[in-house]
């Protein structure tokens, strides 16, 4: 069988009009004679009846007693309302459809709830039903255990649930709809001339999406890499083909530029907390002693570096008061800078390339922007700005990389 599997976001399921593109999305791989997976979100974002924010908000006041496990029954409503609601509609065009939650389309996972980790997916259920010629729909981001409990997978999970769907089904291919066209060279509120990628690397996006890009989950990137299966962000309000996800080599054979560019996009996380701390002579143990109060503290440490000197790390804003806490509490003087950014140069080019960073100091210094701090990796440049530098760091990276063009 030819397998798609065609994932739909909260807004392409958050109203008639938007579903009726999902239902022409659907009927054109009928249509190219595939067998059709479709995984849904929950309706909508916050403040929209079923979006899984305002689900949360029904729990606002004891939220925080309420257990993880009860917590995700109440999640598990979104999902299952939106492919209900698309199950109707499909029968009412004359197309056979049935739903499966998560744990009936055969997806285990460990009993972390809240963020559960699949851990093997049987998609014998899937399978009988496509032979049978329905469209098999899935309630994306959920999961069952070992003694049946409900679990969802954290957020991003529709997409994670796609690409080990597809993974599962040795598809064809993976399809996930979104309201942006695909994946753009950078934030398009930020750069007006963000230029839209029709192909993309498997590490180049992973990148992307664990440094603030927010069109696909960097877990769904990773299953799919895992097992080349190649993957296509589109747009529900378009017939555009979208960015191509794939491997490096397949890019290149799809006819992409992805073997001749050296940057391929500019990333952008805000709120980040910059923390220094300062290591007193004949001291060795600072560093052991303060990634292991972090790690207790379940504070999540970035763009860490560390020196003879001391070490310099970031927190997200929100845990900047906890961590400086902490620290102080163990005897240290920390030097805590909040409000800053991190803007990331990516580009599966730029290994062994020489004179990048002299490209990224010269684009910022003529910005005026200051580098507070850098870190790279082979296919990725960080470097840490002020906040209010932000929007003119991302424009000069941009601008200087010819993105644009």
């Amino acid at each position: 069988m030819r397998i798609l599997v065609q994932k739909f976001g909260g807004t392409s399921v958050s109203n008639a009009e938007a579903r009726k593109h999902v239902i022409r999305h659907i009927r054109k791989a009928l249509q190219e004679e595939y067998k059709l997976v479709v995984v849904v979100s929950a309706m909508g974002r916050k403040g929209e009846p079923y979006a899984t924010d305002t689900l949360l908000e029904l729990v606002s006041d004891t939220g925080s007693r309420l257990p993880e496990r009860e917590k995700d029954m109440l999640l598990y409503c979104g999902e299952m309302i939106s492919a209900v609601t698309l199950c109707g509609l499909l029968h009412a065009e004359g197309i056979p459809a049935s739903v499966l939650n998560g744990g009936q389309a055969g997806i285990l996972t460990n009993d972390t709830f809240g963020n559960a980790q699949i851990l093997s997916i049987n998609p014998a259920r899937v399978m009988d039903l496509l032979q049978e010629g329905q469209v098999v729909i899935v309630t994306g981001f959920q999961g069952r255990t070992a003694t049946d409990d409900i679990t969802t997978l954290g957020r991003g999970g529709s997409d994670t649930t796609a690409t080990a769907l597809g993974v599962a089904l040795h598809a064809d291919i993976v399809d996930i709809f979104t309201d942006v066209d695909g994946i753009l060279t950078a934030d398009p509120k930020i750069v007006h001339d963000a230029r839209q990628l029709p192909q993309i690397s498997f590490t180049e996006i992973c990148n992307m999406a664990y440094n603030g890009a927010k069109v696909i989950h960097p877990r769904a990137v990773e299953i799919a890499m895992q097992a080349n299966m190649p993957v296509r962000v589109r747009s529900t309000f378009a017939e555009s083909e979208g960015t191509l996800v794939t491997g490096l080599s397949e890019a290149r054979e799809a006819g992409g530029r992805v073997g001749d560019r050296t940057v391929t996009a500019i990333a952008h996380v805000a709120n980040v907390t910059q923390i220094q701390i300062s290591q007193e002579e004949g001291q060795y143990d600072l560093q052991l002693k303060v990634f292991k109060a972090m790690a207790q503290e379940s504070i999540s440490v970035d763009f860490i570096n560390v020196y003879p000197s001391g070490l310099v790390f970031t927190v997200s804003d929100q845990v900047a008061d906890r961590a400086a806490t902490t620290l102080r509490e163990m005897g240290y003087d920390p030097k805590v800078l909040t409000g800053c950014a991190k803007v990331s140069v990516i580009g599966g080019g730029i290994t062994g390339v020489p004179g990048i960073m002299a490209r990224i100091v010269e684009a910022l210094t003529e910005q005026d922007v200051t580098i507070l701090q850098s870190a790279d990796s082979n296919i990725t440049i960080w470097v840490l700005v002020h906040g209010k530098d932000m929007i003119r760091a991302v424009q000069a990276l941009h601008t200087k990389f010819l993105l644009n063009e």
